[in-house]
């Protein structure tokens, strides 16, 4: 059994910055092996994938309309996965969840490469 908890998120203007956390827990789960995503959900809009990063997080990978802008990283000691967003923009508006990637087969912009998933934190941007 894995448990992610994110926190972070909040009510920024617009070009303004925050960073998410995802805290990660588990009796079996060694944090260091597990590829980490973070997914954004709008009301009425499928799961939208953001950012992944590898367990030793040496490779990560973007959605294009946050590339440049959003990056993910990881302490393992910790056992907590960030992502740290700059440049905000009201589209940006969702639900972040953070999951973690049950198989190396599937993408990472899949949600159905990821098995456990956090209660997700809400990030409101202002125009």
């Amino acid at each position: 059994q894995v448990q992610l908890v994110e926190s972070g998120g909040g009510l920024v203007q617009a070009g303004g910055s925050l960073r998410l956390s995802c805290a990660a827990s588990g009796r079996t789960f060694t944090f260091s092996n597990a590829d980490m995503g973070w997914f954004r959900q709008v009301p009425g809009k499928e799961r939208e994938f953001v950012a992944a990063i590898k367990g030793a997080g040496s490779s990560t990978s973007y959605a294009d309309s946050v590339k440049g802008r959003f990056t993910i990283s990881r302490d393992n000691a910790k056992n907590t996965v960030y992502l740290q967003m700059s440049s905000l923009k009201p589209e940006d508006t969702a639900v972040y969840y953070c999951a973690r990637k049950k198989s190396p087969v599937f993408g990472d912009h899949l949600h159905i490469a990821y098995d456990y998933w956090g209660q997700g934190t809400q990030v409101t941007v202002s125009s």
